[in-house]
């Protein structure tokens, strides 16, 4: 069977054995654990995975084809379902926390990180997430305070989850050859987070600090309370910064506060 990518759906397969161990080895998977990949490809990530020798291994693929062709390549080594991740409940595949391994599509990485994070209780579904990302997507995640790339996917991707940018990805790594470099982070859960009635809400207050992110947050405040100047004043913040200039610890604090009067 002839797999030909398609643009449609994001797909560039990494075809770099020496990468694929390397991002195989992050997860120290072993006959314990239960593995999710998600968007499987060609299989080259399932095959180094699947010597590991972990308990069961679960596969997320849209693509129908790839879907038949990984089925009847793995047979019952695999347990695999055709279907969108974004629409996938993860919580129903096992009573384990799993280590999640991804290559997701450029055109949807974000939103499939957001909704792991944005979407989820105190009970961590995955142990480990270990997810390639468009390299300048990477650096938005890890942006620290006071930097050009900070910004709302940094606060809310560190939120409760400890990040690490373990190394870049050449595109001569895949094919077809994308158009920019990537890079692999993992995210462990924090055991320590600060708790919100809603965790839209952050998602909320965010989008509005950062629609308008070259000025002054007075205006933001103003949009999220009635009495802006007493909670600035009880949080110590100084209206006359901007957006990136607020540690993510801050837009927590906001929220809380916002959530008081909501």
């Amino acid at each position: 069977m002839k797999i030909v990518p398609k643009y449609s759906l994001g797909q560039n397969f990494l075809i770099d054995t020496n990468i694929i161990n390397k991002i195989v080895d992050i997860g120290k998977v072993d006959e314990k654990e239960d593995v999710l990949e998600v968007g499987p490809g060609t299989g080259n990530l399932t095959r180094e995975i699947i010597k590991k020798k972990p308990n069961k291994i679960f596969l997320i693929e849209k693509d129908k084809l790839l879907y038949t062709k990984l089925k009847k390549e793995f047979k019952n080594k695999i347990n695999i379902f055709n279907e969108d991740i974004l629409k996938t409940n993860e919580k129903d595949l096992s009573n384990k926390r799993l280590i999640v391994f991804g290559n997701l599509p450029y055109n949807i990485s974000t939103r499939v990180l957001t909704k792991w994070i944005l979407n989820d209780d105190s009970n961590f579904w995955y142990k480990k997430l270990i997810l390639m990302f468009q390299k300048d997507v990477a650096e938005r995640i890890i942006a620290k305070t006071n930097t050009k790339n900070y910004g709302r996917l940094s606060i809310i991707s560190n939120w409760k989850l400890k990040i690490t940018k373990h190394f870049d990805v050449s595109k001569n790594c895949f094919f077809p050859k994308p158009k920019v470099e990537s890079s692999i982070l993992s995210f462990v859960p924090e055991k320590k987070y600060i708790k919100f009635k809603n965790v839209k809400n952050l998602e909320l207050v965010t989008r509005i600090f950062f629609s308008q992110k070259r000025k002054m947050i007075n205006k933001p405040f103003k949009q999220l309370f009635y009495n802006n100047n007493e909670v600035s004043n009880r949080l110590k913040i100084n209206l006359n910064l901007r957006p990136q200039n607020l540690s993510k610890e801050i837009y927590f604090e906001i929220t809380k506060e916002y959530e008081k009067f909501n």
